[in-house]
């Protein structure tokens, strides 16, 4: 499938919004790293850990989901479990895998990953006065860990802002983009996001932003149809009107 020239993918924005999985890291990374790590702690961190106010608000929401309202521990963990197979993003699920993973990466057994293309764009494009900002499914506690150990050390100072469907909603919802605009301050037309996933740019452009597919071979929405979006193979191939990248 083709992709558009470049004056396609020239854009006059103050900032840009990432999806992460798929868009700016492998989402085979995510399946077969991070997935296991956490499925392997979550009856570790249930068992000894429920009381904590995060694990067990992200625990009564499975029970609400689930309508188990006295559902233990080992049902949770068995929850849990199946909503990864399913390649669910729920939010208690995302929470607990979250608090995981934030310290898998803060001891030094994990280390995220990046497309080559992208950490050089993204300093680039930092350095040229673009904010950039992540919308991803994965917790806000997540998304930290995983820019705070990349395996190129902290870039977190690239990041001003972090949302996820806590704290701006469903991903496909015109209305988490607007409270993203709302939050960051920005004229939604004044924002570019960027995804592997259509219904989540169609989402953004309901909402008055601009957005652009990102197409990854290997990925799983790499033969997606993001209809007349504009679509890059990397980070590379995007530019912006006021400045040089």
């Amino acid at each position: 499938m083709s992709v558009p020239h470049a004056p396609d993918l020239r854009f006059d924005v103050d900032a840009v919004v990432l999806d992460i999985e798929g868009t700016t890291s492998a989402t085979g990374f995510v399946v077969d790293v991070l997935y296991p790590y956490a499925r392997e702690r979550f009856g570790a961190l249930l068992a000894a850990r429920g009381e904590e106010p995060e694990v067990a608000r992200a625990v009564a929401q499975v029970r609400a989901e689930i309508g188990e309202a006295d559902a233990d521990a080992g049902r949770i963990e068995n929850v849990l479990g199946e909503w990864i197979d399913e390649d669910r993003k729920a939010t208690p699920l995302k929470a607990l895998q979250g608090i995981l993973w934030a310290e898998g990466f803060a001891r030094g057994e994990l280390v995220s990953h990046f497309y080559p293309d992208v950490l050089p764009v993204l300093r680039r494009w930092h350095a040229d006065g673009l904010r950039l900002y992540v919308y991803s499914s994965g917790s806000v506690a997540a998304q930290r860990a995983w820019f705070a150990h990349s395996p190129e050390g902290d870039l977190l100072g690239l990041v001003s802002g972090l949302y996820d469907t806590v704290n701006a909603g469903p991903k496909q919802e015109p209305d988490s983009y607007r409270a993203i605009a709302a939050d960051t301050g920005d004229a939604p037309g004044r924002l570019l996001f960027l995804s592997d996933r259509p219904g989540e740019l169609d989402a953004a452009r309901a909402a008055g932003w601009r957005a652009a597919g990102v197409r990854r071979a290997g990925e799983p929405y790499a033969a997606a149809e993001f209809g007349d979006h504009p679509e890059a193979s990397a980070f590379s191939d995007i530019t912006f009107s006021a400045s040089s990248s």
